[in-house]
């Protein structure tokens, strides 16, 4: 493995609290996520206590307010934050990223009561969420799902399967979208749904390409009951819920893409400095340098992409169109940059002996969820030329 430690990157960050903030994260991934990341991928491991940890040094809740244990942080930090955790060990950054979008229809939709009863815990209590959007049948085509929610005196039974549930089986809540009312997106609410509810219970996880420390299953809601109190928003708005979580949550992806991107970067500029050819480090060879040159002009691209998209949104400025550009470019980047990474490596970037292979694996599902980067290019174009068929 070669020895030279990469360089931190260095950010514009708003504040000296921001500063300390990605010092914290930086030393906690360092020490604690790092080192274990390549055993306990290849393990099929999920990290469950650094999530613990995350919690306790209030990393769980860096965007939401205060008032209820989160961090009072503007989203151009909170997705650095994420950047330097997925640069350590992808499960944890998407894991992350996946439990604050769990959280977002509550702090976002949710009464004052609901927010009083639950968010302390969801943001700082030591719980991990989950985000029930997708069904077997239903993934790009959201609106088409089939999960049910019958009332029932005064509460609800929710009936239906859902797919590709990051933290599947091992959540502490779901975020549920259940349909209500008619077919298409306005019959679908959303429901706050807990983990040990009866009737719930969640497949083996898939066996994936990589991030196999990140339980991915099939979640089954087998007439589970929940109350009223637990439905979040009106009745018919969870489509809407879902879409305005999601534009947020991509910006969680792009910012984990630009994290693995870098660490792969980092990997190849250690090993193309530390390798020598025909009597030289390979690094002198123009051709290479031209290769490191491109992927590190690609990711401060993306990053810079992602964190304006952010600044929109910290202005309370619409930024759906930005997200999703953000989303596909950070992404598609992330992609390109690993493979590179592995060709710089040649023989030894195929192998598991180096983290480059493990880097590309994992690269590749970012391009999936969330919104494929087909569907992203949909919606940048309907911002661009309006809705199709018009």
């Amino acid at each position: 493995m070669p020895d030279r430690a990469p360089q931190p990157v260095d950010r514009q960050l708003p504040t000296d609290e921001a500063r300390d903030l990605i010092s914290l994260v930086r030393d906690i991934a360092q020490r604690e996520i790092a080192p274990k990341a390549a055993d306990e991928e290849d393990a099929g491991r999920f990290p469950r206590e650094v999530f613990t940890l995350l919690s306790e040094s209030g990393l769980l809740g860096l965007p939401y307010d205060s008032e209820y244990g989160g961090g009072d942080q503007p989203y151009e930090v909170y997705l650095q934050v994420l950047e330097e955790l997925a640069a350590a060990r992808l499960t944890v950054g998407l894991g992350v990223s996946v439990h604050s979008l769990a959280c977002y229809s509550l702090a976002a939709y949710g009464t004052k009561q609901q927010q009083v009863e639950h968010l302390p815990a969801m943001l700082g209590g030591g719980l991990l969420g989950a985000y029930c959007l997708s069904e077997p049948s239903s993934g790009s085509d959201a609106a088409s799902l089939r999960t049910k929610a019958v009332r029932d005196g005064d509460g609800w039974v929710i009936t239906g399967t859902k797919a590709w549930i990051t933290h599947g089986g091992i959540a502490d809540f779901y975020t549920v979208m259940a349909r209500t009312g008619e077919e298409g997106p306005r019959g679908i609410t959303a429901f706050l749904v807990p983990g040990d509810a009866a009737g719930l219970s969640a497949a083996a996880p898939e066996k994936k390409m990589g991030m196999k420390g990140s339980p991915t299953a099939q979640v089954h809601f087998d007439g589970v009951r929940v109350g009223d109190e637990r439905r979040i928003g009106d009745e018919g708005q969870g489509f809407a819920i879902a879409l305005s979580a999601l534009d947020s949550g991509r910006l969680g992806i792009a910012a984990c893409a630009i994290g693995v991107a870098q660490a792969a970067l980092d990997e190849a500029v250690a090993y193309a400095t530390e390798r020598r050819q025909f009597g030289k480090p390979i690094v002198d060879f123009q051709g290479l340098r031209f290769m490191l040159a491109d992927m590190a002009t690609q990711i401060e691209a993306g990053r810079a992409l992602y964190l304006a998209a952010a600044r929109l949104r910290d202005a309370g400025r619409p930024f759906a169109k930005q997200a999703a550009m953000a989303k596909l470019h950070c992404t598609d980047t992330a992609m390109k940059v690993t493979t590179d990474a592995v060709q710089i490596l040649g023989g030894y970037g195929y192998t598991a002996d180096f983290p480059a292979e493990r880097f590309m694996r994992e690269a590749k599902v970012l391009q999936i969820v969330e919104g494929t980067n087909q569907i992203q290019r949909m919606v940048i174009a309907r911002h661009l030329a309006g809705p199709e068929g018009r």
